[in-house]
């Protein structure tokens, strides 16, 4: 019987994420229009010899005092999972048709976090997104325009790390995406895990967003600031597996892509890291 990986192996992964992040809060609409960008600082202080963590979050609006919130823990919920790179997820472990769905996901890479909110309240369609860039504090980050489909054509080769939040052991497989344009305003997607059969989708774009309305749930990207992408359903459609994903195009060459998987019954089961470097031809 294989050992689950232990809750002092997600403390690590969570230590991972110390210091004192500085960024921004951005609120976006469900269709992607910037409504507030709020300055930020979320400071992860251990504690105890690292047994514990501090955490404290401000925001400084404009015009308004400074909101502070200061939280201190011992241990993880169980609607959290961390990855040993120090990316996480947190949200909902069941989604329920009257009540508010959505989740977490963040990415870490050096100096940097990139986070993305996903709200779906009491309906089947996304309520709201806020967008979290942060880096250490007297850090300087590179700057990345928003995210277009034209940087993501071509192929990406690279690894898939999922975990479970019932402690099962890491399953880890190769990966292959390739996308290419098939016409204007049209995409096609081949997306390949391990030895499993290739995935094939196509999908419409039409400005920052991405629709792939095949199958039995569609599902929205939308491309956004700072190299971010997020993926989402459409529509819920109950009965249904989901997931909700956050992209983060770190260079030119190297994506990471964190995915939140619901299975058909919307009870979470799995978390996916995707490191992936794309194919110069």
């Amino acid at each position: 019987m294989t050992s689950p990986p232990a809750p002092s192996s997600q403390w690590a992964s969570l230590l991972k994420n110390q210091g004192t992040w500085v960024g921004s809060f951005t609120q976006l609409s469900p269709t992607g229009e910037i409504r507030h960008d709020t300055p930020s600082e979320v400071v992860l202080e251990p504690l105890n010899q690292g047994q514990s963590m501090r955490q404290i979050i401000r925001r400084y609006p404009a015009d308004q005092p400074v909101s502070e919130t200061v939280l201190e823990y011992s241990s993880l919920g169980r609607g959290v999972l961390f990855c040993e790179t120090g990316a996480f997820s947190q949200g909902s472990i069941q989604r329920s048709p009257v009540s508010e769905f959505g989740a977490e996901l963040g990415l870490i890479a050096g100096h940097e976090r990139l986070r993305i909110v996903q709200i779906f309240p009491s309906q089947p369609t996304l309520g709201s997104l806020t967008l979290i860039r942060e880096h250490l504090q007297a850090t300087t980050p590179p700057p990345r325009p928003n995210l277009t489909i034209d940087q993501l054509l071509g192929t990406w080769i690279g690894e898939a790390v999922t975990i479970f939040p019932d402690w099962e052991p890491p399953q880890t497989m190769a990966t292959r995406l390739e996308i290419q344009s098939v016409a204007p305003g049209a995409i096609a997607q081949t997306l390949c895990f391990g030895n499993s059969p290739p995935i094939r989708s196509e999908g419409m774009v039409a400005g920052d967003t991405l629709d792939f309305d095949q199958g039995s749930q569609p599902v929205t990207v939308r491309f956004l600031p700072g190299g971010a992408s997020v993926t989402f359903p459409t529509e819920i459609r109950s009965g249904q597996p989901l997931f909700l994903e956050a992209g983060w195009l770190i260079t030119p060459g190297l994506r990471q892509r964190l995915i939140r998987t619901y299975n058909a019954q919307g009870t979470w089961v799995s978390l996916t890291l995707v490191q992936e470097q794309k194919v110069v031809s």
